[in-house]
């Protein structure tokens, strides 16, 4: 099967005429058209009508060649029901071709026809669809995961790439021809993610959002919470909803200050937010504000430890503490002092550190 994409943006296109947005505006005209898919020459989508040899799938959203490989567009979220988080219209049909609903029971929902071969997908789109399919089955290592729809939802092209690369998903330029039969060249592979993560940042710096978009293709995830649900205190409750409805709906959430425990038990990727919560609320556990604080230093020893024998992959955030003013109190400072410490050791654990500023990971 030989995939002609004729264009590869949104229906805007990217840039989008006469937007003045820093996306758009440093882009030629016509950089990257409208979205046109033609197949083997004969079946442009959507595919309304099977050519002699092929077989629509997924509500006219797939198509099954000749020689029995499959493609899959991966319909964009707003054109299914919001509530639903299905990923097609198609999940109505008992078709098991169709794009599922894998929401409640992605095992169930998996295509017994196994994975697709090709899947082109919008990425910036609510990524963690692309975690939605390899959770179902029908996207696995060996489908090629092509990114369609592109605008400037995204700063750059070198920020795509960048998100790209994290979620293991390629693009080409427009009028690409892609040749199922062709084995992916190896500089079109998903890099290898990096096993431990420490993404540092001030407060509202974006760094609990950049720990999730590294996450967002995967298809299990837990998400370890280590702050309160602010019971009695209306704001923090605001804010720990507004983290919980941002959060892709099939990640798992476990509520916890047994840091180390959890890790050492991890059976899928984990996403730590935060370090700082954690820390306060050992400091609270072990009654060192004014008390002996040699409790929460043996706890840091444990989880230290337990980061550096992880299995799983790790993307932890925690608050930089090196850029404010000395804490007027004791215990803010033994506080202060104590996270700094704790990062710095992570740190020196970590495959990758980011400082988070105004939502952009500089690399340390």
């Amino acid at each position: 099967m030989k995939l002609l994409l004729a264009g590869t943006a949104s229906p805007t296109g990217w840039p989008e005429p006469g937007c003045p947005c820093a996306s758009c505006a440093g882009l030629p005209s016509g950089y990257r058209r409208p979205f046109e898919l033609v197949v083997d020459g004969v079946a442009r989508f959507p595919f309304d009508d099977e050519p002699p040899g092929y077989r629509t799938l997924a509500d006219s959203h797939g198509l099954e060649g000749p020689d029995g490989t499959r493609l899959l567009y991966a319909l964009p979220a707003a054109t299914v029901t919001p509530n639903a988080a299905t990923l097609s219209a198609a999940t109505a049909t008992p078709d098991a071709t169709a794009v599922p609903d894998v929401t409640a029971t992605p095992e169930a929902a998996a295509s017994p026809a196994g994975p697709y071969d090709i899947v082109l997908i919008d990425p910036l789109d609510r990524p963690e669809r692309i975690g939605l399919l390899r959770r179902a089955g029908l996207v696995a290592d060996g489908t090629q995961v092509v990114a369609v729809g592109l605008d400037h939802r995204v700063r750059s092209e070198e920020e795509l790439s960048r998100r790209l690369a994290l979620w293991g998903v390629r693009a080409v330029p427009d009028g690409t021809t892609l040749d199922t039969t062709l084995a992916v060249p190896p500089a079109s592979q998903a890099p290898a993610q990096p096993r431990r993560t420490l993404l540092l940042g001030g407060s509202r710096s974006g760094k609990s959002a950049e720990a999730e978009l590294r996450l967002a293709a995967d298809p299990y995830v837990t998400y370890v919470a280590t702050g309160s649900r602010g019971e009695g205190d209306g704001e923090w409750a605001a804010r720990v909803r507004a983290h919980r409805e941002r959060r892709p709906a099939h990640w798992a959430t476990v509520e916890t200050t047994d840091l180390a425990g959890t890790i050492r038990a991890a059976t899928t990727p984990l996403l730590v937010d935060g370090l700082g919560t954690w820390l306060a609320a050992v400091f609270d556990e072990c009654g060192a504000w004014d008390g002996d604080r040699a409790p929460v230093a043996a706890r840091c020893d444990e989880l230290v430890a337990a980061w550096r024998g992880t299995t799983q992959r790790i993307v932890a955030v925690s608050d930089e503490v090196g850029m404010g003013v000395v804490p007027a109190t004791a215990s803010g400072r033994a506080f202060r002092d104590e996270l700094g410490r704790l990062n710095e050791r992570l740190a020196d654990e970590s495959e990758y550190v980011a400082l988070v500023i105004a939502g952009r990971p500089v690399r340390l």
